[in-house]
């Protein structure tokens, strides 16, 4: 299995990617990892004497930033790591691509140098969530701020095909995020995608409407929504995990008797951080392309890098390109359109 790193995307970029790349190395005998950027600080970071055939490198010296509008420096920095990193998967046999830069640029790079699967109407970012009684996997997360009924119907059928392939899920539950349980309740686009989705043959346990509140239960394996609402829910949970844990360590800390209740709980805590740290899930994978791209937060360190591995390896293993592939075809996009259009008339 031959993976693409971006090492020079993130904050803490190019070290935590080289660590995480040789702990990767390490535990999974069965991987080619190749560390795109600057090589000579990428192997600043590399023990002394330090060799592996299994860990290559290869030269990119530019980097695209968040602050750069994403398909015009993709064009402009045509030697950037992320770049360099999209045409090793398009022209090389790489099988997975993972970047914790740019996520425009990830986002560009996918779309534009790996390209979409045939029938694909928009790639969507997927993010699992923690829940009570497990994680659920929610998409889109920001790639189409701007989507229509049969997007939200493609990413129905891509979640519960990664749900039972990567999560495990013998019969994925899907939602749709909505501002009511009951049909009919929510926007134009959530009643027609609601349509679509609920006469897909290829979407199977389709719950119906679901809302916020249902995220965190884990009483569904896969919600659908929009990129803009999925981003927002995106971004509105990590303010508030940052939140409840600042001030949960405020009051465990203001005095004598909360810091020894805090030693009384302090594995439960840990557990509790553990279960809601964004690093243990490695990265978002981007649905939908002719090869694997795994999303990181820009803050991840060496564990979220070896988890992102983690994933690619099992999606490459699973073969999650070639099975959405199969299931959305040109022309079983057209029929569900054409059913659509047969039943508006």
């Amino acid at each position: 299995m031959k993976i693409a790193i971006d090492a020079m995307g993130g904050d803490q970029a190019p070290e935590v990617n080289v660590r995480g790349a040789l702990l990767a190395i390490r535990e999974f005998a069965d991987i080619e990892l190749t560390l795109v950027g600057d090589e000579k600080k990428i192997t600043e970071f590399l023990p002394e004497n330090y060799s592996e055939d299994r860990l290559n490198f290869r030269q990119a010296e530019e980097v695209i930033t968040g602050e750069e509008k994403p398909a015009l420096a993709l064009r402009r920095k045509k030697g950037a790591s992320i770049a360099v990193a999209a045409e090793l998967v398009k022209n090389e046999g790489y099988q997975a691509l993972i970047s914790a830069g740019s996520t425009g640029a990830s986002l560009a790079a996918g779309i534009l140098k790996i390209g979409r699967l045939p029938g694909i109407k928009r790639p969507a970012i997927s993010t699992i969530f923690p829940g009570r009684k497990g994680s659920t996997l929610l998409l889109d997360m920001g790639a189409n701020a701007n989507a229509e009924p049969n997007y939200l119907q493609q990413f129905a059928v891509m979640g519960q095909l990664y749900s039972r392939l990567i999560m495990e899920r013998d019969n994925p539950r899907l939602g749709l995020m909505s501002v009511g349980e009951e049909e009919g309740k929510g926007s134009k686009l959530t009643d027609e995608a609601h349509e679509l989705i609920s006469s897909s043959e290829a979407v199977t346990n389709f719950i119906g409407n679901v809302e916020g509140r249902d995220i965190f239960t884990g009483e569904y394996d896969v919600i659908v929504t929009d990129g803009f609402t999925g981003n927002v829910i995106l971004k509105t949970s990590e303010g508030l995990a940052d939140f409840i844990f600042s001030e949960l360590k405020e009051a465990l800390t203001s005095n004598t008797l909360a810091k020894l209740g805090a030693l009384l709980v302090k594995n439960e805590l840990q557990n509790m951080k553990n279960k809601l740290d964004y690093k243990q899930y490695g990265g978002a994978p981007l649905l939908g392309l002719k090869g694997n791209v795994i999303i990181c937060h820009g803050s991840s360190d060496e564990t979220a890098i070896f988890n992102a591995i983690r994933v690619a390896r099992k999606t490459i293993e699973q073969e999650i390109v070639s099975v959405i592939a199969s299931e959305i075809t040109e022309e079983g996009v057209n029929n569900d359109q054409e059913s659509n259009n047969n039943r508006s008339g």
